[in-house]
């Protein structure tokens, strides 16, 4: 399937792909719901504004704040999940705008709202919280948010050009899926066809040397001809972010970026330099066992991602995918497994391939209804993993919308990918136990390295130390280029790899490949979740079902709680550098055992 020329959206299984009738039956229900939003909108405006002097208005304004998010949320997803799995077709493209500007349209209307409440006395939150517990989260932010908060009608003009202020992204996105033509690349004789998404989701894994580096190098020149206008676009992106920094306060665009999250630089500083220094040795260990393993030359940058027995590793289908998934979740009950099962036959899922898809994966959750999923499956093992993540995400947000308000269902982004890894980290315990076999339990091990680790600890840390860079720039009053972001890039790279690895032509340009940029300081926190999520999971292993039922109760907290609160319902204490050296350190053994598997079989 994935050899092939990618095809149209109009002309793939639609059992493949996603339902959005849970969403509205038909584009006339959608329609009218727009309708009936613009008028509750308008009448709560009518209702509150001015009017916000006491607990009991407060309360009975967000009752009615909690059903006009309700309805944007579910509009909103309506018109964006269609571009997101083609972007080519003008009729998703224009749907998702004309969105996009209502919805600025509508957050100028209410963004009154958010400048009352502010406003009000302490003394009035606290009662407000303390009358209704669902909406205490919320007021914890209001009242956090009396010190960065911009005069009224600031805020008004700010909410009305969010799409203006959020273009960067959706240029890069049109650039990478819609513009960038990757054309074909010839091996040996034979021509394959060659797309942003073929690249990310099956050549790099290719496990033919002489594919996998030829599709590297054909896909990293067709990069290289757009750098300058993505540069421009993350450039926008940056300077942007340190322009409302600089409004609402912040000394540093850092600080900015990390106040939604509620953790300090401390901890996100940590993240990334105990694993550029601590992690980086264990994994150059493990690359070059792969590298003796596979009889390679040399380890390139376009290498990295091949499996250590490729010839062990199974093809499975999606069909097939659903025992292995059932069985990995087990351990967390059959409630949860029920929940999230769902996926399958509700159609939660767009597991197809086709021209104008996103890259990647990502699970979104509209309150009230079921979430929805984007992959691309091309029947290979690492598409399980990346399944079983995104109903991490799925769960916790099934879980935290049945005992949270919408106005504090979302956790820290700082806590947001634990869920989703240590799903995975489920998936290879599972594999691992179904035989006793040592190349079964290699493949197991290896698996989880290159699929969990490698993917949320090394992959999206190396954006987030590459980031730190770009940001320091922007916090010294510096510019960049094209050239300057391949520089920083190729620096974290080598720095990270040693010698281990060849940072070969076109690896510098891998600024260009992700999404992540435009969204602040995103890319650290798969490194954070996953640390929580290794305690939490070997935890689980020691203790059995009591931690079970602390995890659960993790997934559904919501907003309740700050990061390193919410942490330690899990029994993690992230306020340490503990959790962290402990997930080194787990790494390190996973790797030795590895080596030490290899050995036997060699045997």
């Amino acid at each position: 399937m994935a050899q092939e020329e990618l095809k149209n959206r109009a002309d793939v299984p639609e059992e493949l792909t996603w339902d959005l009738t849970a969403l509205y039956e038909t584009r006339e229900d959608f329609d009218a719901a727009v309708a009936e939003m613009k008028r509750n909108v308008e009448q709560f405006c009518k209702n509150y504004e001015g009017k916000l002097g006491n607990a009991a208005t407060i309360i009975a304004a967000l009752k009615d704040y909690e059903t006009i998010m309700q309805t944007m949320t579910w509009t909103h997803h309506y018109a964006f999940l269609p571009e997101s799995a083609d972007i080519t077709d003008p009729a998703n493209t224009e749907l998702s705008r004309q969105m996009n500007n209502l919805m600025a349209e509508i957050s100028a209307q209410l963004s009154f709202f958010d400048s009352e409440l502010v406003s009000s006395e302490a003394s009035v939150l606290d009662q407000v919280a303390q009358e209704v517990p669902q909406f205490a989260s919320y007021i914890r932010h209001t009242k956090e948010n009396k010190q960065i908060q911009l005069d009224p009608a600031v805020e008004k003009a700010l909410a009305q050009l969010e799409p203006t202020l959020d273009a960067a992204g959706a240029i890069y996105e049109q650039a990478r899926l819609a513009d960038m033509d990757f054309g074909t690349f010839t091996v040996a004789g034979k021509e394959y066809p060659l797309s942003f998404v073929l690249y990310e989701d099956y050549y790099m894994y290719h496990s033919d040397t002489a594919i996998r580096r030829a599709a590297f190098d054909k896909f990293s020149e067709t990069l290289s001809h757009y750098q300058n206008v993505v540069a421009e676009a993350y450039y926008t992106q940056v300077q942007k972010e340190k322009t409302m920094a600089t409004m609402r306060g912040f000394d540093s665009v850092f600080d900015y970026l990390l106040y939604d999250q509620e953790v300090d630089q401390d901890l996100y500083n940590r993240q990334i330099d105990t694993i550029m220094e601590d992690l980086a040795p264990v994994m150059q260990k493990y690359i070059t066992h792969v590298k003796e393993v596979s009889g390679l030359d040399k380890m390139t940058y376009a290498d990295l991602k091949i499996d250590l027995d490729p010839e062990y590793a199974v093809e499975v289908t999606v069909e097939q995918s659903k025992e292995i998934v059932e069985d990995a979740l087990s351990t967390l009950g059959q409630d949860y497994v029920a929940k999230v099962m769902q996926a399958y036959p509700e159609r939660w899922v767009d597991f197809v391939q086709n021209k104008g898809k996103s890259t990647g994966g990502f699970c979104t959750s509209p309150y009230g209804k079921h979430p929805y999923i984007l992959m691309s499956w091309s029947n290979q093992l690492s598409d399980v993993y990346t399944f079983i993540h995104e109903i991490g995400h799925a769960g916790q947000g099934l879980l935290a919308a049945e005992n949270n308000s919408i106005l504090g269902e979302n956790p820290s982004l700082y806590l947001i990918e634990a869920p989703s890894t240590f799903n995975e980290l489920l998936l290879t315990d599972s594999l691992a136990r179904k035989s006793d076999h040592p190349r079964m339990e290699r493949f197991a091990l290896t698996n989880m390295l290159t699929n969990t680790y490698f993917h949320n600890f090394i992959t999206h840390l190396l954006e987030a130390a590459y980031q730190r860079e770009v940001y320091k720039l922007i916090d010294a009053g510096k510019g960049f280029d094209a050239a300057k972001l391949s520089e920083l890039k190729r620096a974290v790279l080598e720095q990270f790899w040693g010698d281990a690895v060849e940072i070969n032509p076109g690896a510098e340009l891998t600024w260009m490949r992700q999404i992540h940029y435009y969204m602040g300081l995103y890319s650290y926190t798969y490194s954070a979740g996953l640390t929580i999520a290794t305690q939490a999971f070997l935890r689980i292993k020691a203790e059995g079902q009591p931690a079970v039922a602390e995890w659960l109760e993790f997934l559904a907290m919501g907003d309740q709680y700050k990061p390193a609160e919410a942490a330690k319902k899990a029994g993690v204490d992230i306020t340490t550098d503990k959790p962290l050296n402990d997930t080194i350190h787990y790494l390190d053994e996973s790797v030795n055992k590895i080596i030490e598997l290899s050995g036997e079989i060699e045997e």
